[in-house]
């Protein structure tokens, strides 16, 4: 066991049990009367922790390894089915733990905030799709990167310029990106409650009811890629937001002919500001963790 490790583990849990102990409403409902486990709620957000840092992705190798690892860390340790029972009891806890542990970080008063999503594919044959425990709330879904369509979910994430998460959400494939977004900031109300905020999105998120629905005070800028012939301009008083282009500025001849008699844009059309699932809605805060994305080659 490495020492560095040993003493992250042993401070972590000692801020999660004080955690739960101080909020007790966050952990799940247990009756007063009855057999206690064996294993707290803190002892297992522990080794959940653990386990992705050490790079486990089966649960019963991760428990065999910590049987014979760690035994002086915890004493006791469920079978597999106990452990999996348990961890998704503690989904909601979890989420609430990592916006608490973020807060406890520097990162966290940054004034720059990243926002994008990335499809995670559960399946490609067709009798997967329909047997699959995924069915129903994974979709079809289109990825531009890839230029293909996939079938999963795509995870959205709000995160700092050094990668802190500062909210996501699990969706169908087909989930509005902007309507996410606006999940996540209107459902936290330190997020919402954030002045001064600059936030860096795609091209995808825009348009004005997204502008206009956004808490103003969440995030007062964004910049984002220019947009071709935009047909939904923001509202013009976000012409302080700054705004970048990756394409192309020169005009073609057919181009640079109109362009001599086309009026100059409006401030409202050259800027642009603002930063659930169709289907059903996001998840956000949890900690499922679907199957892992196919890339093509």
């Amino acid at each position: 066991m490495d020492a560095d490790l040993d003493t992250l583990a042993t401070a972590l849990y000692v801020r999660i049990d004080d955690l739960l102990k101080s909020h007790p409403e966050r952990a799940p409902w247990r009756p007063r009367v009855g057999i206690a486990p064996q294993v707290t709620d803190a002892e297992l957000v522990t080794l959940a922790v653990m386990a992705a840092l050490l790079g486990f992705t089966s649960e019963r190798r991760w428990l065999r390894f910590a049987r014979e690892q760690l035994r002086t860390l915890f004493p006791y340790l469920p079978e597999q089915p106990g452990y999996n029972k348990r961890l998704r009891r503690l989904v909601d806890t979890i989420g609430w733990l990592i916006g608490a542990l973020a807060r406890d970080t520097t990162l966290w008063s940054d004034d720059v905030w990243v926002a994008d999503s990335t499809p995670i594919e559960c399946g490609r044959s067709r009798e997967t799709a329909k047997r699959s425990d995924l069915a129903g709330f994974a979709e079809y879904g289109y990825c531009a990167s890839h230029s293909r369509y996939f079938w999963g979910l795509r995870l959205h994430l709000l995160c700092t310029l050094h990668g802190l998460p500062v909210g996501f959400a699990l969706t169908g494939a087909k989930a509005d990106e902007r309507h996410t977004l606006l999940h996540i900031l209107t459902g936290d109300p330190d997020l919402a409650g954030r002045v001064g905020q600059t936030l860096i999105a795609d091209k995808n998120y825009y348009g004005r009811e997204f502008e206009t629905t956004r808490p103003s005070s969440a995030s007062s800028c964004c910049a984002r890629p220019a947009r071709a012939n935009p047909t939904d301009p923001a509202p013009a008083s976000s012409n302080h937001c700054a705004r970048s282009s990756n394409r192309s500025t020169t005009p073609s001849k057919a181009s640079s002919t109109s362009n001599d008699t086309a009026a100059a844009p409006s401030p409202a059309s050259s800027c642009a500001s603002g930063s659930d699932s169709s289907h059903s809605p996001p998840s956000s805060g949890t900690t499922t963790t679907p199957a892992n994305t196919s890339n093509d080659h």
